[in-house]
């Protein structure tokens, strides 16, 4: 079994909920240092925050719909870096991937990775809701626009979240050019191990603390 302390640091430790308050954004950051994360992913109202030194921050752009004009997600991405986020998780236009309108979604992408400047971009394309040729192809407009990662779910689409299949495609596709994201219904240790074993090296979790008791000391 993979070591506690490693599956920690592939951990982006998070606290999405629109009703999430600052005291719990604070209770987030304390719990992802006694856990050991990677980082703290927050929503970009609660930027700038505070954290020591090797925890990384993270937020989201264009999210949950990915519905919102390329500028607007521009402008956000840029305000989140320049509030301290090291990291931005933005959402596809799942309107221009299911009209097969690639070279807009691959604009859309590339418009936002350079606003983020220093941040890696990890870009979410809401794979439960894709097919099999849409989840390349998606995949295929983020290494084109430069994206760092590519990333299954937001967590809030009633497609569902991860699944180890499309985690795997999505490896498949990209190789070891760029990193995988797993986000979205993984509540388990088990989960978690089956992401990683099928290609992932970062997880989005909110039940890290219960995933981790689940991998013992």
């Amino acid at each position: 079994m993979a070591a506690r302390a490693d599956i920690a640091r592939l951990i982006d430790h998070t606290l999405l909920k629109p009703e999430a308050t600052g005291e719990q954004v604070a209770a987030l950051i304390s719990e992802a240092v006694a856990l050991g994360t990677f980082s703290v992913c927050v929503s970009p109202s609660r930027l700038p925050i505070e954290v020591p030194a090797g925890l990384a921050v993270a937020t989201v752009c264009g999210f949950p719909s990915g519905a919102h004009a390329t500028a607007v997600k521009a402008a956000e991405a840029a305000d989140a870096v320049a509030k301290g986020a090291d990291e931005v998780d933005m959402v596809v236009d799942l309107g221009l991937v299911k009209e097969g309108r690639f070279e807009k979604v691959e604009a859309d992408i590339r418009a936002v990775k350079e606003a983020c400047g220093r941040a890696a971009l990890k870009v979410i394309i809401e794979s439960a809701a894709l097919s099999d040729k849409e989840i390349v192809a998606c995949c295929h407009a983020v290494e084109a626009a430069g994206g760092d990662f590519v990333k299954t779910s937001t967590g809030f689409h009633p497609a569902g979240g991860a699944s180890t299949h499309a985690v795997a495609l999505m490896r498949a596709t990209v190789g070891d050019r760029l990193g995988v994201k797993a986000s979205g219904g993984i509540r388990t240790a088990a989960d978690a191990l089956a992401m990683v074993e099928a290609g992932a090296n970062r997880l989005g979790l909110s039940a890290s603390a219960a995933v981790l008791e689940g991998l013992g000391a």
